[in-house]
C-alpha cells in the first residue's frame, strides 16, 4: 500500500485526524508541486530562454511553498490534537478554560500560515501560466485551482478555531485577515483559470 493510500485510508477513518485542515495543506501542495512541474519542463527549453531565469527563480519559490505545505500537514494535526487533549482535561480543573484558549490559538494560526502559503502558491502559478511552456499550461491552471480550493479550506478551518475564542479583538484580527486572503486569493486564481482556458479554446 503506498503512503498515499494510507493517507487516504486514515482520512476516511474514524479518528478525527488527519482531516479537513491536513487535506487543505495536502491541496495546496499539490499546487505547488505542479508549479514545479511546469518550471522543470520549461527549463533548458531553447524556446524559453529568455525566461529561464525567472522559472529557476519560480522553481525555488514553489519548492519552498511546497515543503512548507508539506509540514502544515502535519502541524495541522498536531494542532487539532492539543485542542481535543485540552477539552479532555477534567471539567472541574482551573487549568482547562486557560488550556483551551492557548489550544485554540495554535489551532487557528496553522491553518492561517497554510493559508498564507496557498495565497502564494497561488501567486506563482500566475507566473508558471503565464511565462512557462505552453504545452503545460492547463496543469499551471490546475495549479491555481488548488491553491484557491486550498485557501478556502483552510479559511474554514481558520474561522472554527475563531469562534471559540474568548480573546475576541484577537479573533476578529484572524476573520478579517482570512477574510482579505480569501477574497484576494480567489480574484486571483479565477484570473488564471479565465487566462488558461482562454489559450486552450
Amino acid at each position: 500500500m503506498s503512503g498515499l493510500d494510507e493517507y487516504l485510508n486514515a482520512l476516511a477513518g474514524r479518528e478525527a485526524t488527519p482531516g479537513g485542515g491536513s487535506a487543505a495543506a495536502l491541496m495546496g501542495a499539490l499546487g505547488a508541486a505542479l508549479t514545479s512541474m511546469v518550471c522543470r519542463l520549461t527549463l533548458g527549453k531553447k524556446k524559453y530562454a529568455h525566461v529561464e531565469a525567472d522559472m529557476a527563480a519560480l522553481l525555488e519559490q514553489a519548492e519552498a511553498a511546497r515543503a512548507g505545505l508539506a509540514a502544515a500537514m502535519e502541524e495541522d494535526a498536531a494542532a487539532f490534537a492539543q485542542v481535543m487533549a485540552a477539552y479532555g482535561l477534567p471539567k472541574e480543573s482551573a487549568a482547562r478554560g486557560p488550556a483551551i484558549q492557548a489550544a485554540l490559538r495554535v489551532a487557528a494560526a496553522a491553518p492561517m500560515a497554510c493559508a498564507r502559503l496557498c495565497a502564494e502558491v497561488i501567486a506563482l502559478s500566475a507566473v508558471a501560466a503565464e511565462k512557462g511552456n505552453a504545452s503545460v499550461v492547463s496543469d499551471a491552471g490546475v495549479a491555481a485551482l488548488a491553491g484557491a480550493a486550498a485557501l478556502r479550506s483552510s479559511a474554514l478551518n481558520v474561522l472554527v478555531n475563531a469562534a471559540s475564542m474568548e480573546d475576541r479583538a484577537a479573533a476578529q484580527a484572524l476573520v478579517a485577515e482570512i477574510a482579505a486572503l480569501e477574497a484576494r486569493g480567489q480574484a486571483a486564481a479565477e484570473g488564471v483559470y479565465a487566462s488558461v482556458r482562454a489559450r486552450l479554446v
